[in-house]
C-alpha cells in the first residue's frame, strides 16, 4: 500500500455524521469532569485570582492554536484515528506505534477512567456522603460499560447522543452561571489574597498548574478521531473545531467568574468540588442537587463520547498491523469496531482498578498520564511542518493560520508544560514512560516487518 492512502477518503465506516453531530462530539469531548472539579486545585496551585484566570485563558489560547495545527492536517487527511494518522503520515511507524501504545494503555483510557470515576463519585456521594473506595470503582467500571455497549448499536445512534447530551450539559451550565450572578457581584471576591502574584514563582504555577487545566481543555480533537465516519469531513472538522473550542472557552471563563464570584479564592482553593459548594452558597441544597445532576449529565456524556471516538485509534491501529488484529474487525451489521470498544473497556477497568490504591484516584490518574501525552503531543504538532517538507504537493483545503509563528508558539506552550510537569509529577510521570515503553517489546515481536516499513 503507497503512502497516497493517507490522504484518501475511501473506508468501511458510515459517513453518517454531519456538522451538528461532529460539533457536539467536540464540545461533549471538551466538558466533561474538568470544569467541575479543576478550578479547585488550579486555584490552591496559583493561589491568585489574576494567575487563576491566566492558567484558564493561556489553556484556551494554546487550545486555539492548537486547533489551527489540527484543521490543516484532517482535511489534508480525513482519516480514522486522529493524532495517530497525522503521525503516521510524518515519523517512522516505531514513534506512531508508540503513540498508539501509550494512547491504549497510558492516556486515552485514563481519561476515560478519570471521568467515569468522577462521575460515579458524585452519584454516590448524593446517596451517601462517605462511600467506599471500592464501590466507586465498581460504578465506574459498570458505567464504562454500559456506554460500550450503547455504542455498539452502530454510528448514528451515537450522532443522537452527542447531540443530547450536548443540549442538555450546556443547558445546565448556563443555569449554573445564571444563578450564580443572580444576588449580585461580589467585588471583594475578585481580589488576590496576596500582594504582586506576578513573581517568578506564579509563572512556574501557572505551568504547574497547566495539566488540569489542559486536561480540562483535553478532548478537543475528539471529532478527528471519527473523521471516516463524517460527511464532507475536510470541510465539516476543521468548522466544528474552530467553532467548539471558542464556544467552551466562553463558556469555561464565564463558569469560572460564577465560581469566584460565589466562593473567592480561599474558599475554591479548598473545595473538593467547586461547583456543587458554589451552587450551595447561592441557593442552598437545593443548589448541590442541581450541579449534582448537572455533573453526572455532563460526565455521562464525556465518557459517553470518549468510548466513540478512541476506539476509532485501536480500529485504524489494527488495521495497519500494529495492534491486536482482531481490533481491525468491523460488526458485518452495525458497522462499528466492536472488538476495539470492548477491548478498551476491558483496559479501562484495570486502569479504575489501580486508581483504587491512590488517596485521590482522580487527580493520580491525571498525574500519571499528563507528561507521556504532552510528548506525544508535541510531536503531532510538529508534524505539521515535517509533512510540509514531506508531502509539499498534497492538497490542503486548510492551512494552518499564521504558519509558522503559530506553530512555534503551540510548540513553545507544550514543551514548557511538558517540562514543568516532570518536574512536579516526576514519579507519575516516569511511571506513564515506562508502561509507554514496554509497547518495545510487543513492537520487536509480534509487529510484522510489513507494518513496521508501511509496505503491508
Amino acid at each position: 500500500m503507497s503512502n497516497t492512502h493517507f490522504f484518501e477518503e475511501k473506508t468501511e465506516l458510515e459517513r453518517k455524521l454531519g456538522l451538528t453531530e461532529t460539533l457536539s462530539i467536540v464540545v461533549n469531548r471538551i466538558i466533561g469532569s474538568g470544569i467541575f472539579r479543576t478550578p479547585a486545585p488550579i486555584m490552591l496551585i496559583t493561589a491568585s485570582v489574576s494567575i487563576f484566570y491566566g492558567v484558564w485563558i493561556l489553556g484556551g489560547i494554546a487550545t486555539i492554536l492548537g486547533a489551527l495545527c489540527y484543521a490543516e492536517l484532517v482535511s489534508m487527511m480525513p482519516r480514522a484515528g486522529g493524532p495517530y494518522v497525522f503521525l503516521k503520515a510524518a515519523y517512522p511507524p516505531v514513534v506512531t506505534f508508540l503513540r498508539g501504545w501509550a494512547m491504549f494503555f497510558v492516556s486515552e483510557t485514563g481519561a476515560i477512567a478519570a471521568v467515569a470515576l468522577f462521575f460515579s463519585e458524585t452519584m454516590l456521594s448524593a446517596i451517601a456522603p462517605q462511600t467506599s473506595k471500592y464501590l466507586v470503582a465498581l460504578a465506574a467500571i459498570s458505567l464504562v460499560f454500559l456506554l460500550t455497549c450503547a455504542n455498539s448499536f452502530g454510528i448514528k445512534l451515537s450522532g443522537v447522543l452527542q447531540n443530547l447530551f450536548s443540549f442538555l450539559k450546556i443547558s445546565v451550565l448556563v443555569a449554573i452561571v445564571a444563578i450564580s450572578f443572580s444576588s449580585g457581584l461580589q467585588q471583594e471576591n475578585f481580589t488576590d489574597p496576596v500582594d504582586n502574584p506576578w513573581t517568578w514563582g506564579g509563572l512556574i504555577s501557572i505551568f504547574t498548574a497547566m495539566r488540569y487545566g489542559f486536561f480540562a481543555y483535553s478532548g478537543w480533537e475528539g471529532a478527528t478521531y471519527v473523521a471516516e465516519e463524517v460527511k464532507n469531513a475536510r470541510k465539516n472538522l476543521p468548522l466544528s473545531l474552530f467553532l467548539g473550542i471558542g464556544f467552551v472557552m466562553l463558556l469555561y471563563l464565564l463558569i469560572n467568574t460564577a465560581y469566584v464570584n460565589l466562593l473567592g479564592p480561599i474558599a475554591m482553593a479548598n473545595s473538593k468540588v467547586v461547583a456543587i459548594d458554589s451552587m450551595q452558597v447561592a441557593i442552598g441544597s437545593i443548589g448541590a442537587i442541581l450541579v449534582s445532576a448537572a455533573i453526572m449529565i455532563s460526565t455521562f456524556g464525556n465518557v459517553n463520547t470518549q468510548i466513540l471516538v478512541k476506539s476509532r485509534t485501536w480500529y485504524a491501529m489494527a488495521r495497519d498491523g500494529l495492534f491486536f488484529k482482531s481490533l481491525a474487525t468491523i460488526h458485518p451489521t452495525y458497522k462499528t469496531p466492536n472488538y476495539s470498544l470492548f477491548a478498551q473497556a476491558i483496559w479501562g477497568t484495570v486502569l479504575i482498578l489501580f486508581s483504587t490504591t491512590a488517596e485521590s484516584a482522580y487527580e493520580a490518574v491525571i498525574d500519571f498520564f499528563s507528561f507521556t501525552s504532552s510528548i506525544f503531543n508535541v510531536l503531532t504538532f510538529a508534524s505539521v511542518f515535517v509533512l510540509r517538507q514531506k508531502y509539499p504537493d498534497v492538497s490542503r483545503p486548510y492551512k494552518t493560520w499564521g504558519y509558522p509563528v503559530t506553530l512555534i508558539i503551540v510548540l513553545l506552550i507544550q514543551i514548557a508544560f511538558m517540562l514543568t510537569t516532570l518536574y512536579t509529577a516526576f514519579i507519575p510521570s516516569l511511571l506513564g514512560i515506562g508502561l509507554t515503553l514496554t509497547g518495545l517489546i510487543y513492537y520487536r515481536y509480534f509487529v510484522s516487518a510489513e507494518a513496521k516499513t508501511d509496505k503491508h
